[in-house]
């Protein structure tokens, strides 16, 4: 919870239409207590690590783990050549885990320039064996495979990656591979039973190390990674929530211009965001576009605008346009056709009161770097087309507008400590994700009014019950779907045939896995009894029980 003093900073903070950068730095300075360091970049020395990425399931949370130290991060293919990289300014560079065995004919290796840049490099278990591999050393077959906890013993003191360590201490081990043969130079630094040289090190900053630091399993993970990251390294902590949003203030002035732009509110905290960084650089050139589409949750539209017309402060065009989706939905059961739908829909929706912004040339996007890194086509930092799994829905292939898209580069919490520090209220900011077709995917079979008005019953009852429980903040995501499925019941003296609702509540850093919640049983009883009781033609509550993988947070 924030102060007064900090609450009355953020409303003043985001009430401000026309924010220059000058004053931006004052409010920020009084909120942290520290001036972050002013851009654009011929005054600020951009600084990162890098992750060399060799299709480890845990690259991502490498770069999570590295940005939580307050420094940037970001994952490069392991083909990645020094032109690419040079402009973010590496100060050191972690080669990932992978599936390979680095003997194996094509098995990925690191570019030359990682070596011959005398930066700082650590490899975590794959990438360890690649920088033994490439430097001379020897890797071969375990006899004794290690996955999961194992006990990691330091081989001596004084080693800056173990500085502040337990000279033993819990680890996380993934491989079927060892290294053998340690290349010139060379020492173990660490051990485990199965693992003689769990880490291994030259004292000119070429580490590699078995187990995996980046995961909850080690516990000292994290700060094994910050002595990296700021001891060897040497970086600062630059990558902060408001040296983000002057950075980008300033970059959208000088990609805009003068130039008109559009946003799609959706809603959620990414749009939110996106739309209000925009704003904040160059103001009423921004027009915001909010399409109702009858899909979305009970009082949603309602609470959605209110929420923007109090913080946004931009133009905005509203459209309650719920028939025309409904139209287009009628008789449709099949998922994949009710997105193709809904997304044609938006489209003609949207472009048609895109117009009434006159002349527009920017589209502004709340695309995340989950987004970037799961794209099948390499991020050349060029605006490329608007992709379906984008925030507005999947856009014609053939459309002008230039994308503005300030989040790019940021993980969904990162985003939430953006909108925070614009002074966005925390019921937009820690708002649930919510699917881009709304409740369209959580009606199994044909979408009708009757079967949208049961499901927003139904739904209201399980979020009215997770908030009252203070459980809202921990879930990922928790709601209704409307099955297919019809069972046979009891009410009073009489027989019924009526429909089942599955409750769905998950955990989840970044939704890529999720786990199922376990919400308390007395919760999970008064959901029940409520929905069975208050929602009519539902006599039956089953709960999904479902991780991700093998399922998916949504039911379609």
């Amino acid at each position: 919870m924030s102060t007064n003093k900090e609450s009355n900073e953020s409303h003043r903070l985001a009430a401000s239409d026309d924010l220059e950068v000058s004053a931006y730095l004052e409010i920020a300075k009084e909120k942290s207590g520290q001036s972050p360091v002013p851009y654009p970049p011929s005054r600020l020395e951009r600084e990162s690590v890098i992750v060399i990425d060799f299709g480890s399931q845990y690259s991502r949370l490498i770069a999570r783990r590295v940005r939580e130290s307050k420094v940037y991060c970001e994952i490069l293919p392991h083909d990645s050549t020094w032109d690419s990289v040079k402009d973010l300014n590496p100060k050191g560079i972690i080669l990932s885990g992978g599936p390979a065995s680095v003997y194996d004919d094509d098995a990925p290796m690191a570019p030359s320039w990682v070596y011959e840049s005398g930066l700082p490099v650590l490899g975590i278990c794959y990438g360890m064996q690649v920088l033994v591999h490439q430097l001379g050393g020897k890797v071969a077959p375990s006899a004794h495979r290690e996955y999961g906890h194992a006990s990691l013993a330091q081989s001596g003191p004084g080693e800056p990656l173990f500085e502040g360590l337990p000279s033993s201490m819990p680890v996380w081990m993934s491989h079927g591979d060892r290294i053998v043969e340690q290349p010139p130079g060379f020492t173990a630094l660490a051990h485990t039973e199965n693992s003689p040289i769990a880490a291994t090190g030259n004292g000119k900053g070429m580490l590699g190390i078995q187990f995996h630091p980046e995961v909850a399993h080690t516990p000292d993970g994290k700060a094994l990674l910050d002595n990296f990251v700021h001891e060897i390294c040497g970086c600062g902590s630059l990558w902060t929530p408001a040296n983000f949003v002057v950075e980008s203030i300033e970059k959208i002035k000088k990609q805009v211009g003068d130039g008109k732009v559009i946003c799609a509110l959706s809603g959620g905290v990414d749009s939110a965001v996106a739309a209000t960084l925009v704003h904040r650089a160059v103001g009423d050139q921004l027009t915001c576009i909010f399409v109702d589409n009858g899909l979305m949750r009970r009082e949603e539209p309602e609470r959605i605008l209110e929420t923007f017309r109090t913080y946004l402060k931009a133009k905005l065009v509203f459209t309650q346009s719920s028939e025309q989706f409904l139209r287009g939905l009628k008789g449709v059961t099949d998922p994949e056709e009710k997105r193709r739908v809904i997304g044609e829909t938006f489209i003609k929706v949207f472009d048609e009161h895109a117009k009434s912004a006159g002349h527009v040339d920017f589209l502004t996007q709340g695309t995340l770097y989950p987004d970037v890194i799961e794209s099948k086509t390499a991020d050349s930092g060029v605006s490329a087309k608007i992709k379906t799994h984008h925030n507005v829905g999947g856009l014609p292939k053939d459309m002008t507008l230039t994308l503005v898209e300030p989040l790019r580069y940021l993980f969904k919490d990162e985003v939430r400590e953006v909108g925070l520090q614009l002074g966005l209220p925390e019921a937009m900011v820690y708002r649930q994700p919510f699917p881009g077709p709304g409740l369209a995917i959580r009606i199994m079979g044909e979408v009708t009014v009757e079967r949208l008005e049961t499901l927003r019953s139904a739904d209201w009852i399980v979020m009215d019950e997770i908030k009252g429980n203070d459980l809202y903040r921990e879930m990922w995501q928790s709601f209704a779907v409307l099955t297919d499925v019809h069972t046979v019941g009891v009410s009073g003296d009489y027989r019924t045939y009526g429909n089942v609702v599955a409750i769905r509540a998950v955990t989840s850093d970044e939704a890529m896995t999720a786990d199922w919640a376990r919400l308390p049983y007395q919760v999970l009883a008064r959901i029940s009894s409520r929905i069975v009781n208050e929602v009519p033609d539902i006599n039956r509550v089953v709960y999904d029980i479902t991780s991700k993988p093998p399922g998916t947070i949504e039911w379609e």
